[in-house]
């Protein structure tokens, strides 16, 4: 090699000794094959999946759901294609996931069949409902279950159909299916309420007459004021003017026009009360009702009144009074005398007439000709009492001896009694009271008055028990066991303790006379071939309260009548009742203002307060069967004794108001019902004479 330095001398290669190596020194370099790997690795592979193969099961995954299942298999498992799968027997972790349904988590065994099938469910997610109306706050029910009041947004609801009912004070209710679809979707249901109201356009002559309807004031005429539908009562008052009353239909949505309403002159006012009280006072002819009462007169023109009482000289005079006049009169009526002579034993014996002591022993009275009650007592000794109408002219002797305790007590009627089927009767003896003599019906200057509610007297004499609650279905279906008092929208009147209902008269009068037989009591009513054809008075079996009966257990209080259950003013201010109100407003319809006793329907029996006399529901819940045949009564101030009524008829009598009613004039004590077939607001309660 030459040396490339510039003026360098060129350089000569010699080659150095070489000595190779010996063949026993040198290694032998190793032979590699590496295409024999390959195959051994091919065929171990192959040996493997071919057991793999043999030993492997078909598992077909069916997943229902909307959406793309992804399923994950723990374990050695070969996919291929639409969930099926390639694995060995053994037990596996699956685990399946899917938009809109929960993670599904389970254990799975394959056995040793060659093809298997696993049906899975996953479960969806709630779906997420959104429910508005119009107007808002609106109270929403989903199968029958309050949910909340509108608007409600993204309510969770399970997949399936719901019915689901929007309601709202002064608007009709909307009821509808929705099917919820679930999987987390989300559902918007929007509702425009319709109002349940119209508009009622009134005025009077002269104006500025106060307006009520049902008891709510609305104003002065001329108004145009907003009703709910449904019947109403409307009422018109001013001063000096007669009040002025219509009932309403109305319609929502569909707007009256009443004009202008004429006012009557107001009539005169007279307050009449006599010495003794309790005569029969007509005007003009007609009956009045008993004093003391407040009497209308027609203003300005001759009046003839007439009082009377059995046993006094009959008073009559004509008066007179101006258009809103108010005037008070005071009558002592002269009695007509009859002579009694008492035999009382023992002598020491105290001797009262009509509850005032005269003395001690046997003596001689100068009393009017009329019922007085005698009362003789003693310590020691059952206190007596009898009646007694002395005569004119005719001197009348009775025998009073005292019993004692002893033997008052074996003779003794009891004052309640229990049935043999667990009913409680209590015993009322009306001639002891202050109202042994009373008026039925309601004067025609009673707001809500109806026209089969004339004042007519009536006395009661006789002793009787009357049951203290409504029968109950419990206690009906011991006499007819297939008997189902039915439903309404859904609210069932069909517990054993709500009381019976859906029946007519006549099974009500089969009722009382299957209890008499079952107890060895005489038959009230007669039957023939299974139907009631008349009632036999003395018998002592049960049976219906008489109307008269009806009327002195539900309004006598002391010495007054009761207007209403609550007493004498409109509207009852606590619940004292069931009847139709804010509760059951979407089954009736009918709403009674300001007022909820927290039943839909009717309550189970005994669920109120009972009355003055211990008696329960009598002027609500349902209304109740009466004894008596449907009749207008005569208004001629006769007076009816124990009065029973006709022995048969088309209709009957229904007293008392009921968890439909709501009405100023339907909720007095005095309102009159009547008919034959069973309804869903009536039932009844049993009664029956003492002796």
């Amino acid at each position: 090699m030459r040396d490339q330095r510039p003026g360098a001398p060129p350089r000569t290669i010699t080659p150095s000794e070489f000595t190779p190596l010996t063949d026993a020194a040198a290694p032998r370099p190793a032979k590699r094959r590496p295409l024999r790997a390959l195959l051994l690795i091919g065929l171990a592979l192959f040996v493997a999946a071919l057991a793999f193969l043999l030993g492997a099961r078909s598992l077909q995954l069916v997943i229902d759901t909307e959406t793309a299942a992804d399923a994950d298999l723990g374990g050695l498992a070969l996919p291929f294609g639409g969930h099926r799968y390639l694995l060995w027997p053994g037990e596996y972790t699956l685990r399946i996931t899917a938009e809109g349904y929960l993670p599904l988590a389970t254990r799975i065994t394959v056995n040793n069949d060659d093809s298997q099938t696993l049906s899975l469910a996953p479960q969806p997610l709630p779906g997420l409902v959104s429910i508005l109306s119009e107007p808002d706050g609106a109270r929403v029910l989903i199968a029958g279950e309050a949910v909340g009041q509108t608007p409600l947004v993204d309510l969770p609801l399970a997949p399936r159909e719901y019915q689901v009912s929007v309601q709202a004070p002064r608007f009709q209710s909307q009821s509808l299916v929705l099917d919820v679809e679930g999987r987390a979707t989300r559902q918007r249901l929007e509702l425009e309420l319709v109002p349940a109201w119209a508009e009622i356009t009134l005025d009077s002559a002269p104006g500025g007459a106060r307006i009520s309807v049902d008891g709510e004031e609305f104003g002065e005429t001329p108004a145009t004021v907003e009703l709910l539908e449904g019947e109403r009562e409307l009422l018109l008052r001013r001063a000096g003017h007669a009040a002025w009353t219509k009932t309403l239909a109305v319609v929502a949505g569909q707007p009256q026009d009443l004009g202008v309403v004429t006012l009557e002159r107001a009539p005169g006012e007279l307050y009449l009360k006599t010495q003794p009280s309790g005569a029969n006072v007509t005007l003009n002819g007609e009956f009045q009702g008993q004093t003391p009462l407040t009497l209308a007169l027609p203003p300005d023109r001759e009046n003839r009144l007439a009082v009377s009482k059995p046993g006094y000289t009959r008073h009559t005079e004509n008066l007179s009074l101006s258009a809103g006049e108010s005037d008070e009169r005071s009558l002592t009526l002269r009695p007509m005398l009859g002579e009694v002579r008492l035999r009382v034993s023992p002598e020491n014996a105290l001797v009262r007439v009509n509850g005032r002591e005269v003395g001690r022993g046997s003596r001689t009275l100068s009393l009017p000709t009329v019922a007085h009650a005698i009362e003789v007592s003693l310590d020691g000794h059952a206190t007596a009492r009898q009646r007694v109408t002395p005569r004119t002219g005719l001197a009348q002797q009775l025998d009073i001896a005292l019993l004692t305790l002893q033997q008052a007590r074996m003779a003794g009627i009891p004052p309640e009694i229990t049935t043999s089927l667990g009913q409680t009767l209590l015993l009322f003896r009306p001639e002891e009271s202050a109202l042994a003599d009373f008026s039925m019906g309601a004067s025609r200057r009673d707001p809500g008055r109806r026209a089969n509610e004339v004042l007519h007297p009536v006395g009661l004499r006789r002793m009787f028990y009357v049951q203290t609650t409504e029968v109950s279905n419990a206690q009906f279906r011991q006499f007819q066991g297939g008997h189902n008092s039915g439903q309404v929208d859904g609210q069932s009147l069909n517990r054993d303790h709500q009381p019976a209902a859906q029946l007519s008269w006549q099974q009500a009068a089969a009722f009382c006379n299957w209890l008499s037989r079952r107890e060895g009591l005489p038959l009230f009513y007669r039957e023939q071939q299974g139907i009631i054809t008349g009632f036999n008075p003395s018998a002592t079996g049960y049976r219906l309260p008489t109307e008269a009966e009806w009327a002195w257990v539900a309004r006598a209080n002391g010495a007054a009548l009761l207007k209403f259950p609550w007493g004498d003013n409109f509207p009852p201010t606590q619940a004292v009742e069931n009847y139709a109100d804010a509760s059951s407003a979407f089954v009736t319809g009918r709403v009674l203002n300001n007022y909820n006793d927290g039943e839909v329907v009717s309550a189970t029996v005994a669920s109120f307060p009972p009355n003055q006399h211990g008696l329960y529901d009598l002027g609500g819940n349902v209304a109740e069967w009466i004894h008596d045949v449907y009749a207008i009564p005569a208004d001629d101030g006769r007076p009816a004794i124990d009065p029973l009524g006709k022995a048969t008829g088309d209709n009957y009598v229904i007293r008392g108001a009921a968890w439909t009613r709501a009405k100023l004039s339907e909720l007095r004590l005095s309102y009159r019902d009547y008919g034959q077939a069973g309804r869903d607001d009536v039932g009844f309660r049993i009664a029956r004479y003492a002796e």
